[in-house]
């Protein structure tokens, strides 16, 4: 299936007030993807996601276009060893 990946991403531009975090969660949980995301008070959106390379890209890649309000202006993505510590998709507050 290929190889397990952990990422820390920031979204930016209009990505808060638009339904971002419940569109991210709701294609990571489909994907079977497992992490979590939330706001950040400067604007952004935070999420840390783990599973697939493959799902992951291809979560990122909904995520550049987002919720039909959403405007993401740059998506900042870090590779961090994957930990396996989460069992499910969650947004945080």
């Amino acid at each position: 299936m290929g190889s397990l990946q952990r990422v820390h991403v920031y979204f930016s531009g209009h990505v808060q007030g638009v339904g971002y975090r419940r569109f991210v969660k709701r294609h990571a949980t489909r994907i079977g993807l497992t992490g979590w995301v939330k706001n950040l008070p400067e604007g952004r959106v935070e999420a840390i996601i783990e599973g697939y390379v493959k799902d992951i890209d291809n979560l990122i890649r909904k995520c550049r276009r987002g919720p039909s309000l959403s405007k993401v202006n740059d998506i900042i993505v870090t590779i961090e060893p994957f930990t396996g510590e989460f069992s499910g998709f969650k947004i945080r507050y």
